[in-house]
This record gives structure tokens, sequence and C-alpha cells, in this order.
């Protein structure tokens, strides 16, 4: 899809996934390495031998498709050369310290010198500029910054983040789209961009329901294990089984009456509980009505049956009659998933040592054909000769004629018909309507969705049109209310198909096209659509049916299993983890095929699985376990490679700073900026070694010095003196954050039921344009008149009908 498109890529362990999205959607992508090779050469997992330069199981999990140079940008003619093969590309990204190619004199002003319509992405800790783009940071303080690790472990003890590095790997995929918006951009103004992007904001959208929270309901969502919190309720979500963990669904509808059915079956319960009116029973309990059986109770019950069953029985049981169990997979259960077998989802990587692994496979699929997965991993300058050789001016594609309006939005006149609900479908479309394109959110009044009925709701009053939840991810969109089990709002919707550019839709398989608007109806309708089915396990394959939300693709896809204690069961991570991850990665491709079909007019069908993009964010972990033995697991906030690391208490209640060390020069620093107390001269704690094998023993040291100090007071002590720290912050905190209010994160707008209200705002921004949201969401069904007269074209007579459930 990407095919005629260059990109640079100078990035280390903190951006590389970007460059593999580009390039697995078609793009050829050069690593340019510096003498030595990449700093993400020597980032862990690591093989036990080989050459150095390819132990790094991390750089092989992100550096796939890609060709390797070796350039030294320290020599006057080695720059030179850069900026030819600038000439000849149209991506360049970067996420080393800020400034790498400034300091060799290579800014954007003078790639853009080198090529009038270049894209420049930057990937930073918290930007490129405001009062922390000099902070040091790491995973875990990002994190922490962010939001996500306040809302995550168990409250008597610290909060945690996910133990397996995840803040680059979002922020990366996150670049990858922002790469494609501003390319968008460029074609509108015929201008160069430069895009800076920020891994902060990335983790604040893993918060998902929990970004503006405070300003909301008045109060932060606070960690509760793995508690499902839904405003006025909270549920459990994980429970013990026979051979591990499961997330269960909480009481809904006809897949609770069926495990109440196996529930007096095994004996677990007696027969009267078949008198309870499941199917109403979680609306009533929202609502505070009466109940036969109280919401503990009814959990207690299903925690007896499910701890006497299996992970693969309650599966399968579950699949064989539509009711949601999802295993709590570790790394070795995925690497034996049936499902990924049958869908074919694993590739193989190569190794120096002769042996192969299976590392994960294509992202989404296409109808178009499977995505580009033609390359191992490179060695340091293993295609240097031939990118040399070859002609570093590669004719670029010409401006269209009306590239010259600098104000153009990226995806003006783009039109979108948006049929999914929750999160995954709804988060990737905002990424189209935030910059320009006309979203046409379709729902039903007769069966809402879950975002509406999920917290935080405004003053703590549930309401359809009162969630933020649901505001968060339709900003910037239009609202039509229809029915779709009545046939005239079939025909709107077949109206809206023919209409659109880009369908997007996240119903169980096959829904679509029992409605009779699937894609073999679209495609008749409008020949150049193109048309994303997004859903837990993707459209094929021997468990698509499992319904559910992103937290159980969550479960399956192992996160559950490395969130937490290593003594305690899974403790998270938030929500619909899931959710937050696949966007990312749905977002590049849609506008891959979009540019793919301004190119060539052909449309096509995308099938987006959350658990086989999300895999990708565990790739290296799946090399470790195949080639290492060694299964990822829940660590707290510890490292398995460096120390210290951790969230430390601070003065006030329930407050935390988190710090991590990584390098032995960090260490130096951290005791500088303790005061180099007595306790830290140990000799046996300059090594890394020696510092894993004393981690309590600091951990207790460190925690005595952060609780005589606010968090932010010790967090600003620690990075003066050059050590990566950040305070836990909550919703309330983002909300005047520094840096957020520099980077102008959040935006507010008046809502007709809520009154003035701040949305999340975008992760990444371009120079001299600003990014989304622009609207308020739509109340329920606000534009249904509008959509069908002035977009649609229908007559009065036809809409009334329409309202008339006809």
């Amino acid at each position: 899809m990407l095919g005629p498109y260059r990109v640079l890529d100078l990035t280390d362990h903190r951006g590389e996934i970007c460059g593999m999205v580009l390039a697995d959607l078609g793009a050829d992508v050069i690593k340019v390495e510096p003498p030595g090779g990449s700093e993400g050469r020597r980032r862990g997992p690591m093989l036990p031998d080989g050459p150095e330069a390819e132990r790094s199981l991390q750089f092989a999990a992100y550096n796939r498709n890609k060709r390797s140079i070796v350039v030294d940008l320290a020599r006057d003619e080695e720059r030179d050369f850069f900026l030819r093969l600038v000439s000849g590309a149209d991506f360049v990204l970067e996420s080393s310290s800020p400034g790498l190619l400034s300091k060799h004199g290579l800014d954007f002003e003078r790639l853009r010198e080198a090529n009038p319509r270049i894209v420049q992405v930057q990937i930073t800790p918290y930007g490129s500029d405001g009062p922390y783009a000099q902070h040091p940071a790491a995973d875990l303080t990002i994190a922490a910054m962010g939001g996500p690790v306040s809302m995550q472990g168990s409250p008597d003890r610290a909060p945690v983040r996910v133990s397996v590095p995840q803040v680059w790997r979002h922020t990366g995929a996150e670049a990858a789209a922002a790469a494609l918006v501003a390319h968008a951009r460029m074609r509108r103004t015929g201008e160069a961009q430069l895009v800076d992007v920020s891994a902060q904001c990335a983790m604040t959208w893993t918060m998902l329901n929990g970004m503006e929270a405070s300003a909301i309901q008045g109060r932060n969502f606070e960690r509760s294990g793995s508690l499902l919190q839904l405003g006025p309720i909270s549920l459990p979500v994980i429970f013990p089984c026979k051979d591990g963990f499961v997330a269960s669904a909480p009481p809904t509808g006809g897949q609770t009456e069926k495990m109440i059915r196996w529930l007096i079956e095994d004996k677990v319960v007696d027969a009267s509980w078949a008198e309870e009116d499941w199917s109403t029973y979680q609306h009533r309990v929202v609502a505070g009505e009466p109940v036969a059986h109280a919401v503990p109770e009814v959990f207690a019950a299903m925690a007896g049956f499910l701890a006497q069953n299996t992970k693969e029985d309650l599966l399968e049981r579950g699949l064989a009659e539509n009711v949601t169990m999802a295993p709590v997979n570790t790394i070795p259960d995925l690497l034996d998933f049936r499902h990924l077998e049958a869908r074919e989802f694993w590739s193989k990587a190569e190794f120096p040592d002769g042996r192969t692994a299976r590392i994960p496979g294509a992202f989404v699929r296409s109808s178009a054909g499977p995505l580009k997965l033609e390359r191992g991993c490179p060695r340091p300058d293993e295609h240097g000769a031939e990118i040399r050789a070859e002609a570093t001016r590669r004719p670029l594609e010409p401006p269209p004629p009306d590239a010259r309006d600098a104000e153009a939005l990226p995806f003006a006149g783009l039109k979108v018909a948006d049929f999914s609900w929750v999160a995954a479908g709804p988060g990737s479309a905002r990424y189209l309507a935030d910059h320009g394109a006309i979203v046409v959110r379709v729902e039903s009044e007769m069966r809402p969705d879950m975002l509406r009925v999920t917290g935080p709701f405004k003053d703590g009053e549930p309401g359809l049109n009162r969630s933020q939840f649901y505001g968060d991810y339709n900003a910037s969109k239009r609202g039509i209310d229809l029915d779709l089990k009545k046939p005239g709002a079939i025909e709107v919707a077949k109206k809206l198909l023919a209409w659109a550019d880009v369908c997007i839709e996240s119903f169980t398989p096959g829904t679509m096209a029992r409605m009779g608007i699937g894609y073999d109806t679209a495609r008749v309708l409008n020949p150049g659509i193109v048309m994303v089915s997004t859903c837990l396990m993707g459209q094929t394959g021997p468990a698509a049916g499992l319904a559910g939300f992103g937290y159980h693709a969550g479960a399956v896809a192992g996160f559950y299993e490395v969130t937490g204690w290593p003594d305690r069961p899974p403790d998270g991570p938030w929500l619909a983890y899931t959710d937050t991850v696949a966007p990312r990665f749905i977002a590049a491709a849609l506008m891959a095929a979009l540019d793919h079909r301004r190119r060539t007019g052909e449309g096509r069908h995308i099938d987006a699985s959350q658990l086989e993009a999300s895999l990708h964010f565990l790739a290296p972990e799946i090399l470790d376990c195949e080639l290492n033995g060694y299964s990822a697991m829940r660590l707290g906030n510890r490292s398995r490679d460096e120390a210290p690391q951790g969230v430390y208490p601070c003065a006030g209640e329930d407050q935390w700073c988190a710090i991590a060390v990584e390098t032995d020069a960090q260490w130096q620093a951290l005791r500088s900026g303790l005061g180099d107390p007595e306790w830290a001269r140990d000799e046996a704690l300059a090594t890394n070694a020696g510092r894993l094998e004393r981690h309590d023993a600091i951990d207790e040291q460190l925690s005595a010095w952060t609780r005589e100090r606010s968090p932010r007071e010790a967090m600003e002590t620690l990075v003066a003196a050059g050590v990566p720290a950040g305070a836990v912050q909550r919703s309330s905190d983002l909300l005047v954050d520094p840096q957020y209010r520099h980077r102008g994160f959040y935006r507010e707008f008046d809502h007709p039921e809520m009154g003035r209200v701040p949305y999340a705002g975008s992760q990444f921004r371009m120079r001299g344009y600003a990014g989304g949201p622009r609207t308020r969401a739509p109340v329920l069904g606000e534009h249904g008149y509008e959509v069908m007269s002035e977009i649609l074209g229908m007559s009065d007579a036809e809409i009334a009908l329409v309202l008339a459930g006809e």
C-alpha cells in the first residue's frame, strides 16, 4: 500500500516500531545507523551469544522489512550523502536524544532545503519543547507521568505499570499514524511537515475513561486490582480457574442466562436462580432497582464454577454457546493458541546461530493480499553498498495542483461511515475526524454504545449523553440514530455505504453481512470503498466468535499475565487495554489504504484483529520465550535487567513518585540527587548486578527519602540531577500538568447536557497546524436529519418514514 514511498529510519528502541509499521505496509524503509550500529541493538532481551550487533531480540522484533546502512553523520561527506538520501525520501524518523540530527547541523530547515516536501517525525518522551522537554525519562517514569500507573494495581500496594516495557511501543506505533496524517497534510499544502510525537500523551490515551475523570465526575478513578470500574459500580473481571486465571464477562443478557444454567447444571447454585430475569439484570443493577441476587452473590457463584474448570475448557464451552470466557494467557499459551495457528498468524525469524523462532505476523489483513513481510532483520550496513549505488535522487510524486492551502485539513472532503462501537473502532475513526473528515457515527438508542452507559458521567449522574468515555472517542463526529433491525434504517445504511470513502464496523464477524450491508454489498454500491472490520479475534478462525471487550482481548493477548505483583493474581492493565493498542495500527493501515486508493482507485477490506495487533507489543518477549525459554511475568514495577526501579511512597495520602535507574551513570546521578548518603556509597551498588541483588535494601532507603517529599518535589530534585523520575499523575494532575498546558493537550467544548467539558487531544503536533478534536461528541441522533437530508439527499417524506421506524 505504501510501495512508492521511502523512509529514512534513524530511530533507536524508542521508535523503531514506527518504521516497522510503515515497512510492513510496503514502504522502502532504510535503517540509517551510526558507526557501531543503532543503540537499539544493545537493548534486551538478548540472545546469550552470537555477533554483538545481532543479539538483541528487541531489535529483531521491530526491524524486519528494513534495509540497513551505516552513515557517520560526524563527517562532512557523510552528512552530504545523508542529505542526498533525504532529497529522494518521503519520511525521516528520529527518536534519539532531542536534537540528534540538529547536533549535526541537520535540523528541519536543512532537511526541508534538501527536500521541500519531506515529513520529519520526532519521537520524544514529553515533546520536543515545553517545560519537560529535557527531562531524563524511562518507560516507568513516562507511564507514571502519563497517568495509567495511577489506576493499576492493588490499593494496599504501590500503583504499577505493565511489567513488560510498553511506552515506546505505544509511541512508535502512534508515530506511524502521525507520519501518515502529516503526509496527507503535505499533499494538501505542498509543504514539508515537522511532527512532534509525545510518549507522555500516548500513555495518557491508555487511560481510556480515566483521562478527564476528575473534571467530569468530580473524582479520579483509583486502582482497585482487576475490578472493572463502570462509574456507579465496579465488577470483578479476573477469576482463578483450575490452571491459572480467566477473564469472564459481567452479567449481561443472554450470556448470563446461559452461565446461570451452567451453574445450576453443575450444582453450584440451586434451580431457583433461573427465576431471575437475567436479561435485564445489569441495567437494573446500574439503575439501583431490586434484584433477586446481589452482585457479590452472583460473582461468588461464578467464581466457584470457574475454579472447577481449566482455561481451555472454559474457552471452548464459551465458544460453543456464545459466552465470553477469555483465558489469561501466558507467553507459552499464546504460542500454542490454536486460533492463531488456524489464522496462520505467526511469521518466522532467523537468527545467527541458525535457529528460527515465531514472531508476530501481519498486524492487519487485507482483501488485496497479505502485508509485505519479505525481509528479515538486517545486519549493520548489510545494504550499505546497494543503497549507495542507487540513485539517491529518487523521482518523487509530483504535488497535486491544489497543494497550496496552508490551512487545509489533511482529510478534508473524506467521507466516513462509522458503524463501530466501544473504543477500538471509534478511536480509529477519530484519527480521520480530527483532521477534517466528515465522520457519521451510526448508533441505535435500542442498543446504546457501551461507552454511553459507562462512566465517567457528568457530576456522577448516568445518562446516554453524559458519558465522557463516549465523548473522548467520538469527538469531531456527527451522529445518527438508526435501528438496523428496521428495513428503512438498512436502506439508509446502504446510502451511507454508497456515499462513504471509508466504512468502519466492529460487530461480531458476519453480522454486517447478515444485515445486508457487509463488504460484498458495499463494494457493489461503491467499488472504491475501504472497509475496516475490527473485533477481538479477527473475522475468521475457531475463536472468531469470541464476543467481548478489550479487557477480554487483553487477557487472551497476555497483558494481564504481565501486570501486577508476582505473589498475587493479575492486577490489570486498566480496563480494555487492547482498545488502546489496536487503533494505532488500524489508523495507519487505513490511511495507507486510502493513499493506495488515491493513486490506483482500488478499495479493499481490512480485517483488524485486536489480538493480533496487540501481540506486536509483546514481540520481543515472544522471541525471548522461544529462544531463551523465559516467559515474561508480573514483576510489579521492577525491571528484569536494571536497578533500582520502582514507585515510591511520598508525603501525603496515596502519593507516589516513580524512579528508574537504567545505567551506572544514572546511579551516580541518583547518589548526587540524594545528597550522596553513606548507604549509597557501598561499592557493591556501583554495578547494575550489585544493585539488582540488593534491590530490596535500596527500595527501603529510597522510600525513606521520598516519604519526606511531595511527588513533584522528589521528581524535580532527581530530574535536576539527571535521574529519570516522574510523579504518578491522576487525571486531576494531568488537567493542570504544565507540559500539557504548553502543548494544549486538552480542549474544552460546550455540551448541551454536560456544559463545558475537557476532551483529550492529539498525541502528536505538527508545526503550524492545530490538530483535533474540532468539535464535541454528538448527543444521540443529533445530526440524523442533517445527515439524511444534506448528505444523503433524502426527502422529508423518506426521512419521516425512517424516523417512524419503518
